[in-house]
């Protein structure tokens, strides 16, 4: 609902004044003659204009009182009191209004919001309409009639109903500028972006265009672009926080880290309760490592927007990385997100219409914003490509604002596919429950675009978190966590939201890249020195990480270490990393630190793998398997902690998996002595992995759809039976 109507009517006002101006006189003191009703409107006009509501209703009021007739004193009477949230009285001034004389633009608008404000979607759609009807350049209208549409995730129909105000006005900005918010919300980048385009032609020296024209580029990963717009903001007008605030996630995702933290500090000088900045700037630190400067930066950002999702959901993605914190206290801060967010939401619920038969085809639901050219789809792909359509009813509920090829392919290989781009969480929430949904996923957890609002208002019967995140959502509403025995030992329960479902195989299947190439030979053989490395963000490599990195250097002389990831383009990135080992006497001669893409090539020059804890990496673990390059990992805390863990349980060499930081160093340097034991290794670990349970993707397929059906009948035998009519 509408808080207030001022600020709607805030653009109507202007014109409206600028209107009533031609028709003020001069003040006066001298009395108004009692039975003059145009004097009156035109001291209402006055008041009006000097914002004076209240004394202007009592002239309007006069006027019409002396005069029933007086439509321009009904209308203005009529706006005064939306304006003084008297909306009764409002009302039967415009219907008077209209009564007399049905073709009044103003009135139609007027009462339009108030409908509006009530709730009556309908009565405003049609006040609307009448408007447009009536003048059909008036692009405020359009504007409040698209934002209906919107409200009711009718974007075709409101890209539509702009289409149709620019063949009137072709040169109005504002209908390019909000057909360019509705292309974006439909998904459709590269119109949102031409209609920005039209927008900077009519108005070049407006900043608002090039603005939206940065949001665009960073979502769709055109971050150069998105620079560039920001500067052409900031040279037009030097004190938009929010064009810094752009700028420095830009430069952040180019891997600049200092750049975009000047930005950020800029945006909070101008600005210095910008949540957002406070919240980037934790996630730059977070880029860096510092994992205590980022959790404060969160938590200030909290403090000033406590309803802040982005800041909330990265303050929790940002503990499971720390060392220094146990399993218990990370999961207090997730029930306190449940807490927060989930249980309120309980209110919501309501009672499912689906068919408890466990024996019919059953439908099921991923939701995901990577369902694109993301690392997401190395694990989802396969098993989109191996349902079983008899079985199955297949839907995607996707953010993703940006079609790519893997998003094409994912299209073709689901039976419903559904943009949830642009939409609330009740909007989509109430498609799910529409479609009559049996078995939802949620695959992003509190990673960026997740729909975890969606899943707190539990919109299907069954609901599962699964392979995006690592660890629990802390979301109770969510019935499940898929896992596995190894990433989630019985006895851990206490640690999830959700149920652990554990699957009787590694709860993973992956597809590799096809351009990764052949595994090479062992690198060591041609150097002479054993090569580790790992793929990683600083995020992971803490205090203990380097501690027993540096120790296992030590005990294998002449190796080396390759530490690659995007964050480490940055120099002083690089810079604090190398610091750390040389406190512990490795010189910097024996690190390759840096950034490289695709990793292919770095990845066969590697002989040994190194696994961080106390959150084990992902997909860079089976990388450098199917690149014939075996890991060490530390079993340690569940889920996060162990994934390495599961990952080689499931391809059948859990001797390489550590139960403490010294049997870590001890299983890396028996590796590193033995160079034919690693050639042996390099030359068959892609075949094991293509045999083992981690590339079965049909047995995995099954196994997986097995559990959905296992789950619905869960529900299905314990859900209550709606009572008879």
């Amino acid at each position: 609902m509408l808080k207030s109507l001022a600020k709607k009517f805030e653009s109507f006002r202007s014109s409206l004044q600028a209107r009533l101006e031609h028709s003020v006189q001069p003040a006066t003191t001298a009395p108004i003659p009692q039975k003059e009703p145009e004097v009156w409107r035109k001291r209402g006009n006055q008041s009006l204009s000097a914002g004076n509501l209240v004394e202007a209703a009592r002239c309007y009021q006069q006027a019409v009182d002396l005069d029933p007739a007086d439509v321009a004193a009904l209308v203005n009477l009529g706006f005064a009191q939306s304006e003084l949230k008297s909306y009764d009285e409002s009302r039967r001034a415009l219907e008077r209004a209209l009564s007399l004389d049905a073709a009044n633009m103003d009135a139609w608008y007027i009462l339009g919001g108030i409908e509006e404000h009530d709730m009556d979607l309908p009565a405003a759609e049609a006040a609307y309409r009448k408007v447009i009807g009536l003048r059909p350049d008036f692009e405020l209208a359009y504007r409040d009639l698209c934002q209906l549409m919107l409200r009711g995730g009718r974007l075709a129909a409101a890209r539509d109903l702009l289409a149709q105000g620019i063949k009137h006005r072709p040169d109005n900005p504002g209908f390019h500028k909000q057909l360019g918010i509705i292309y974006w919300q439909l998904g459709q980048a590269e119109d949102a972006m031409s209609s920005y385009q039209r927008v900077i032609a009519l108005e070049p020296t407006q900043p608002g265009a090039y603005l939206d024209m940065s949001m665009a580029m960073i979502a769709i990963g055109d971050y150069s672009g998105a620079v560039e717009q920001c500067r052409a903001v900031i040279r037009l007008k030097p004190d938009i926080a929010i064009a810094y605030d752009n700028m420095g996630i830009a430069l952040l995702n180019l891997g600049q880290t200092q750049q975009a933290l000047a930005a950020f500090s800029q945006a909070l000088k101008i600005s210095p309760d910008l949540a957002s900045a406070m919240c980037n700037i934790g996630s730059a630190r977070l880029s860096e490592g510092r994992l205590d400067d980022a959790i404060g930066q969160y938590r200030k950002a909290l403090s000033v927007d406590p309803n802040y999702d982005d800041a909330r959901m990265n303050l929790l993605f940002a503990l499971n990385y720390h060392p220094e914190l146990d399993a218990a206290e990370i999961y207090a801060a997730y029930q306190d997100f449940d807490r927060a967010v989930g249980l309120p939401l309980r209110a919501t619920w309501s009672e499912f219409a689906n068919s408890r038969s466990t024996d019919r085809r059953l439908r099921i639901g991923y939701v995901s914003p990577d369902i694109r050219q993301h690392t997401v789809m190395r694990f989802l792909e396969p098993v989109l490509a191996r349902h079983d359509a008899r079985a199955f009813e297949v839907y995607a509920y996707a953010e993703v604002a940006h079609d790519d090829a893997a998003t094409l392919r994912a299209k073709n290989m689901v039976a419903h596919w559904r943009s949830t781009v642009g939409q609330s969480d009740e909007a989509v929430a109430q498609l799910i429950r529409e479609d009559q949904i049996d078995v939802l996923i949620d695959l992003a957890g509190h990673t960026s675009g997740n729909r975890l609002r969606v899943f707190g208002r539990k919109p299907a019967p069954v609901s599962v978190s699964w392979l995006g995140y690592g660890y629990t959502t802390g979301l109770t509403a969510i019935d499940y966590y898929l896992t596995d025995a190894i990433a989630a030992p019985s006895g851990c329960e206490h640690l999830f939201a959700e149920k652990p479902w554990r699957m009787k195989r590694a709860a993973w299947i992956y597809r590799p890249d096809p351009g990764m190439g052949a595994e090479g030979p062992l690198p060591a053989a041609a150097a002479g020195y054993v090569t580790f490395g790992t793929l990683t963000r600083p995020i992971r490599v803490n205090p203990r990480v380097v501690r027993v990195w540096a120790e296992i250097l030590r005990r294998v002389p002449q190796s080396k270490l390759v530490v690659d990831s995007k964050s480490y383009a940055d120099a002083s990135t690089r810079t604090a990393l190398i610091g750390q080992f040389a406190a512990l006497g490795i010189a910097f001669e024996r690190l390759r630190v840096g950034y490289h893409s695709p990793p292919w090539d770095l990845l066969r020059s590697i002989d040994i793998a190194l696994d961080c804890f106390p959150h084990n990496s992902g997909t860079t673990l089976f990388e450098s398997l199917f690149m014939g390059v075996p890991y060490v990992t530390l079993a340690g805390r569940p889920s996060v902690g162990r994934l390495g863990a599961s990952i080689l349980q499931g391809l059948g060499h859990p001797k390489w998996i550590a139960r403490s930081e010294d049997e870590y160093v001890e299983i890396a340097v028996k590796l590193a002595q033995d160079s034919n034991h690693l050639a042996r290794v390099r030359a068959g670990l892609r075949r094991q992995m293509q045999e083992s349970c981690l590339m079965d993707e049909t047995g995995f397929t099954r196994d997986l759809e097995q559990v959905y059906r296992d789950m619905f009948q869960a529900w299905a035998v314990a859900a209550p039976r709606p009572e008879p009519a």
